[in-house]
């Protein structure tokens, strides 16, 4: 445990606890990597808030201490996780080169109030990573069962950070070349839940869109065109929105 760490009640977990190797949060983990490894490099103490998607970022450490934290214990390994929630981080100010926080924004309610922890923890110069889902238009009963409160553009994301004093470094989208996939499964979904008229409530661990292994390979390897092209360049549209941003020096 972290000095000073009080634990919360956990309020629901991600798909990963029950399904880690599930090809999203491969390919997730190695865009992530792609995009973000060079503003983590060098950094002694990391924070990774919302770890319970932990097996697609274990790329992130720090050189001399790695705390990860999540509202549910169930995503944190036992004797080296810190139950906690972003809107309140149980710890002190500036205690860490580089936050990481994927898919964790749009859970936040208010948005402002985790950015601004997360901005107070960080040492200056210190770099803040972080990964959103994209598009408002892509709202479905997915996003309601995973107790998001909203969807990004690039614009959303990168305005967000900077209403949080922070400086961005580099925005991007990604999953690209899945991206028709994405569409068409959430445009599928949303006509089916209006045609039901059903209503979708917050679950606690929402079962995943399910692939066979052949489907599973194909968006394996489109997202490795990504990786190639993210190597280069930003992306112009994705079902993810990537930020890296920067709390300025005194």
């Amino acid at each position: 445990m972290f000095p000073g760490v009080t634990e919360v009640e956990a309020r629901g977990g991600s798909a990963s606890i029950a399904q880690a190797d599930y090809w999203w949060y491969r390919v997730r983990g190695s865009l992530l990597h792609t995009v973000l490894l060079p503003f983590a490099a060098g950094a002694a103490d990391v924070l990774d808030v919302g770890s319970a998607d932990g097996p697609s970022v274990s790329w992130l450490r720090g050189e001399r201490m790695h705390i990860t934290l999540d509202v549910d214990p169930r995503g944190l390994v036992p004797g080296t996780g810190v139950c906690g929630s972003a809107l309140q981080l149980p710890f002190a100010d500036e205690s860490f080169d580089v936050v990481g926080a994927f898919d964790v924004i749009e859970h936040c309610e208010p948005e402002g109030v985790a950015i601004a922890e997360m901005a107070r923890v960080l040492r200056p110069g210190g770099r803040l990573l972080m990964s959103v889902p994209a598009y408002r238009w892509a709202w479905s009963d997915f996003d309601e069962q995973n107790g998001h409160y909203r969807r990004y553009t690039r614009r959303r994301a990168t305005t967000a950070v900077e209403a949080g004093g922070l400086e961005v470094l580099r925005s991007t989208y990604a999953f690209t070349s899945t991206f028709p996939f994405f569409a068409a499964e959430r445009l599928a979904r949303r006509t089916k839940h209006a045609l039901s008229r059903s209503t979708a409530e917050a679950a606690d661990i929402v079962p995943l869109p399910q692939t066979s292994p052949g489907v599973d390979r194909l968006l394996s390897w489109l997202g490795g065109l990504d990786g190639k092209m993210l190597a280069r360049r930003d992306l112009p549209f994705g079902s993810s929105v990537v930020v890296a941003a920067r709390k300025p020096e005194r």
